[in-house]
């Protein structure tokens, strides 16, 4: 298990350390970090 901090809201997100992570499971995270899909996929394809 991770643990991230967003330090401007100081919001902290636990992500699963597992090879995959289920779809509802990464959609919930994202809406926690405080993302969209798409801003998401953007940051990935930095």
């Amino acid at each position: 298990m991770m643990m991230i901090r967003h330090e401007p809201q100081r919001t902290r997100l636990t992500i699963p350390n597992h090879k995959t992570i289920a779809k509802g499971t990464l959609r919930s995270i994202i809406r926690d970090a405080g993302l969209t899909v798409d801003e998401f996929i953007e940051l990935l394809n930095r």
